[in-house]
């Protein structure tokens, strides 16, 4: 089968115990980078010395029908530099190649920069959305953050320290310089910093530059005071473009904070 094991995003105690087992046994791992799959090995105290592939954005592809076709004769164990592999790290082409060979595909859960950075950002975590990293260049920035400004769940990014700044500033003018967010800079790392405030304050803070591995979380866009006339006319709307209704429906439901079965039984009546 194939193994999907997460790796501590810092501290190298939060290795799970399952993690510590599976690397005394492994014969042959996939690793984002070997040599941070070695210092792993060595930081923990591992004495096994399993065969290393590597395996990146680059070459992911290119190999994955290849491991997959060892997996079924011996336990493929998966790592990235860190966190759990397939989360805006490579695992992905692998994980689907298993799929579709039938090859089974498990996981070692562990420690997650999202959800750690959603747990201590303290904003709202009943619902929210991974957005990875965000385009670097400033215009398609814009345009991404502006399809985002509606959007009424937590948003989770990761950003490189040095683009740090001015994403903020482009955040601030998309979502608006009052919405609440919160910057996670090193987490479970010695020198953990959670800097939380409105992101117009956020980007002035990191213009100063800012170091570290960074995860930004933003709170979603306040619910809007829409009549249910116009909502329904919203579902409608969104049907039109080829959306189920029951889809449309808790998509306007969501953004207005009108019932999602009210607004497509209106729509049905509308009919």
């Amino acid at each position: 089968m194939i193994i999907l094991a997460a790796t501590p995003i810092g501290n190298l105690a939060d290795a799970s115990g399952r993690l510590r087992t599976a690397l005394e046994t492994a014969t042959v791992v996939a690793a984002e980078d070997t040599r941070t799959t070695q210092r792993l090995l060595q930081g923990l105290g591992i004495e096994n010395r399993p065969r290393l592939i590597a395996l990146h954005d680059h070459n992911e592809k290119q190999r994955a029908a290849e491991l997959v076709a060892r997996a079924r004769d011996e336990d493929l164990l998966v790592l990235s530099d860190a966190g759990m592999p397939t989360v805006s790290d490579p695992g992905f082409a692998l994980v689907a190649e298993a799929v579709a060979q039938g090859v089974t595909v498990t996981a070692l859960p562990g420690p997650s920069a999202v959800i750690t950075a959603l747990a201590v950002a303290g904003l709202p975590t009943d619902r929210f959305t991974f957005e990875g990293f965000p385009p670097r260049k400033t215009g398609e920035q814009r345009r991404t953050f502006g399809a985002l400004s509606a959007e009424p769940r937590t948003m989770v990014f990761f950003e490189a320290p040095s683009r740090l700044a001015s994403t903020l500033e482009t955040m601030a003018g998309a979502f608006g310089a009052d919405r609440p967010a919160a910057v996670c800079r090193e987490l479970t790392k010695m020198f953990e910093e959670v800097v939380r405030g409105p992101l117009g304050e956020l980007a002035t803070w990191a213009a100063d530059g800012v170091r570290g591995e960074i995860v930004v979380v933003v709170g979603g866009a306040p619910v809007r005071d829409v009549s249910a006339a116009d909502a329904v006319a919203q579902v409608q709307t969104l049907v039109s473009g080829g959306i189920r209704l029951k889809d449309a429906a808790a998509e306007v439901a969501a953004l207005t904070g009108l019932s999602s079965r009210d607004l497509y039984q209106a729509v049905l009546a509308a009919r």
